[in-house]
């Protein structure tokens, strides 16, 4: 059973899935929000706060919560706030019914009296109902621009996991892990060689693979130095 979605034409990456997540120096924080995921979590657990900058895997491991929930059956919504903030709080309404709710990039709202007042009562009723909140934001709770006292409140009761940036070795594992979920060897020489063209954002990089690996089928061709630098220009 898929994950149910709001009629707003959000999609959920199929490949936004825990397994398909290199955590690095963030395996804890992927871990708690495994737990979230599963039938034993309780409201102590439901409640997550996710923060670090772009690239850092938010939106990835938020829309990996939802697929798992989906795997078993259970109803989870994901909001990318950025995109439906046109739509107004009253989006918010009802999101008790799931079992989870995914609310991604909190910045795009903070601020904004009438989202506050929503987002607050979104709290109490999912608390209410027994529903799970995962939250993202490009920084941390006591820095979010939230003016509502009571919905800063609410954030105090969250659990802050700070996702930090890989490194460049991490990088490279995770850039392997995605070529080896595609079917594609991604040498280390030749990884490495990627990284050091300057490619930083994980986001880049991974859309750079997207588009060798399609390349590469086409050519029916290994990835190796030579064929990157003609197929990129490089």
């Amino acid at each position: 059973m898929k994950p149910v979605q709001l009629p707003l034409g959000i999609r959920l990456r199929d490949d936004a899935t825990f397994s398909n997540f290199y955590p690095g120096i963030n395996a804890a924080a992927m871990g708690y929000v495994e737990r979230l995921c599963s039938p034993e979590a309780g409201w102590t657990d439901e409640l997550i706060y996710l923060w670090g900058r772009n690239g850092s895997g938010r939106s990835h491991l938020l829309q990996a919560a939802c697929l798992r929930m989906g795997e078993r059956g259970e109803p989870a919504v994901y909001l990318p706030l950025e995109e439906v903030a046109c739509y107004g709080p009253l989006i918010l309404e009802n999101l008790e019914q799931f079992e989870l709710v995914c609310l991604d990039n909190l910045d795009a709202v903070a601020g904004n009296a009438v989202w506050e007042e929503a987002l607050f009562h979104l709290f109490n009723r999912l608390r209410d109902s027994g529903r799970r909140l995962l939250l993202s934001a490009t920084m941390a709770p006591r820095e979010l621009p939230v003016r509502l006292p009571d919905l800063r409140s609410r954030l105090t009761l969250a659990l802050v996991l700070h996702l930090q940036m890989l490194s460049d070795e991490d990088k490279l594992r995770a850039l392997q892990l995605r070529a080896s979920r595609r079917g594609l060897g991604l040498p280390e020489d030749v990884g490495r060689f990627i990284l050091g063209r300057g490619v930083r954002s994980m986001n880049a990089l991974f859309e750079l693979l997207e588009q060798l690996d399609s390349a590469s089928l086409q050519a029916q061709r290994r990835l190796t130095i030579p064929f990157i630098k003609q197929t990129l220009g490089w």
